[in-house]
């Protein structure tokens, strides 16, 4: 069940990896039902049943939500996720626009959920 989302994500980052900047590697692999990307060993994104969600500081997940983000759930009565935002539809099907949330995504990751 968890294939076909570890083929998007790895999809969606080849199409919206961030340009230019430093090098960073990333790797992706199975997480629960879905998959989830990696940095430095630290997660910062994941692609499950229940959506595209980064891991970014409060003020851009507080932006994201305004563009119909929304907070990561894992069930529905379940515990917010901290640090996390579900990305809206649209954002996840426009690799340009999502590409500069990834790399912010990235960067708060390795800075160890710190801004």
């Amino acid at each position: 069940m968890a294939e076909p989302y570890l083929r998007d994500l790895q999809d969606l980052l080849a199409a919206a990896a961030p340009k230019g900047g430093r090098v960073v590697t990333v790797t992706c692999k199975h997480f629960f039902s879905g998959a989830a990307a990696y940095v430095d060993g630290h997660i910062f994104m994941s692609f499950t049943p229940v959506g595209l969600a980064l891991k970014l500081p409060e003020a851009a997940r507080a932006d994201l939500g305004k563009q119909g983000g929304e907070p990561l759930r894992y069930f529905p009565k379940g515990p917010i996720k901290k640090d996390y935002v579900v990305v809206s539809k649209r954002l996840t099907a426009d690799p340009t626009a999502l590409s500069p949330w990834i790399a912010q995504s990235i960067a708060f990751a390795q800075a160890g959920g710190k801004t």
